[in-house]
């Protein structure tokens, strides 16, 4: 019964978000290959054996299949007519090769595998957009309640009454932003400016560095030490267009979040420990689903953005080190090698597969799963 009720609270909605994300990153593969000429085979969600499927006018075959992490389109001729030839035998004809990818444009080529990171950034947008135009952006002004003692914003001298206009180089109009800036933070030197009696005040703060654990993944996050008055939160609903600039400007922010936290990770101010994967994202949905539909639309949104960023990087297999291979193909006046290509893509499958099990490594021990087996034969 206990899994049963975990399968429902925590894998369902894990495969359904997911299940969404992965349709959106694929069908802007598919919608630009489409607009581009290419004949596309395969629209499948999922690897592995097809569960159910069907075909559509233009000939593709739409899918699900049983192994439910990804997917894939499949276009036609994807590789060089001479590799087809000597591969599988296959020769193209001149209208063949008109409606295969390998036969598109450079500029084509990359439009369509930049299509899919682009629709998943494009998707949080519109999500957020929708939130913040029906429900409303939740919205607390950026002043100070009470300041905790000894905390970094004592040490700081800022004091209850004070209102933050900027950090940095970002202006301040809410309190989630100071506490977005903050968090990604720790112990490193902030200038603050805050209004005090009407008058803006310059500060210098650096936030503690406190562990933080949230949905069973502990983090190192910067703590100023601050307290807002209690009950002035409001939701702000926004017109269309200011919904969709706010949803804009809102996913920058979670972007560059994500990029500082790597690089955070990379200069050792980090740990690697926090990197979570399918696990800790399949917990993380669960809690979200209890805490109602926003919450998982709201985590829809930063997922998508997540699997957008990720698919850019410049490794084999991904989207990115695709665009790569563009990159250098457009320097060089010719496509990259069939054996440099063939390397590489080897190279990217083992840096994923490297990297797929040290995050469910992490998952597994900050969930204690590995502490609960060692406890089992000890």
């Amino acid at each position: 019964m206990d899994f049963l009720v975990g399968l429902w609270t925590y894998v369902v909605p894990f495969l359904a978000v997911l299940t969404v994300l992965v349709f959106v990153h694929e069908l802007g593969h598919y919608l630009v290959a489409r607009r581009c000429g290419v004949r596309v085979e395969v629209f499948s969600i999922g690897f592995g054996p097809e569960i159910w499927g069907f075909y559509d006018r233009a000939g593709t075959r739409w899918k699900l299949s049983a192994i439910p992490f990804g997917g894939y389109v499949k276009m036609f001729a994807e590789r060089s007519p001479e590799e087809l030839a000597e591969v599988e035998g296959i020769h193209l004809s001149e209208e063949e090769m008109a409606v295969s990818f390998y036969g598109k444009k450079l500029s084509q080529r990359a439009a369509i595998v930049f299509a899919g990171p682009f629709a998943n950034f494009l998707f949080a947008i519109l999500v957020l957009a929708g939130l913040f135009s029906i429900l409303g952006q939740p919205y607390t002004p950026p002043d100070i309640g009470a300041i905790v003692k000894d905390s970094a914003a004592e040490r700081a001298g800022l004091k209850p009454g004070d209102v933050f206009k900027r950090i940095g180089m970002q202006d301040i109009e809410r309190f989630e932003q100071v506490r977005q800036i903050v968090q990604m933070a720790p112990g490193q030197k902030l200038e603050i400016v805050v209004l005090r009696d009407g008058k803006p005040v310059t500060l210098t703060a650096v936030p503690d560095a406190v562990e933080l654990t949230r949905f069973g993944n502990t983090q190192t996050v910067g703590q100023l030490g601050v307290t807002r008055p209690t009950g002035d939160m409001v939701l702000v609903r926004h017109d269309p267009l200011t919904a969709v600039w706010k949803a804009t400007e809102q996913t920058a922010v979670l972007t560059g979040n994500i990029f500082d936290a790597i690089f955070q990770i990379v200069t050792g101010e980090r740990t690697a420990k926090e990197l979570g994967g399918p696990v800790r994202i399949a917990q993380i949905s669960g809690d979200m689903a209890q805490a109602g539909l926003v919450m998982v639309i709201q985590f829809a949104a930063i997922l998508s953005i997540n699997l957008g960023l990720i698919n850019l990087f410049p490794i084999p297999m991904l989207d990115g080190g695709h665009l790569l291979f563009y990159g250098i193909e457009a320097v060089r006046g010719r496509p990259v090698g069939e054996r440099a290509m063939s390397y590489s893509l080897n190279v990217g499958l083992a840096l994923i597969f490297c990297l797929t099990l040290f995050v469910t490594w992490n998952d597994l021990v900050q969930l204690r799963v590995v502490e609960y087996f060692l406890d089992l034969v000890t």
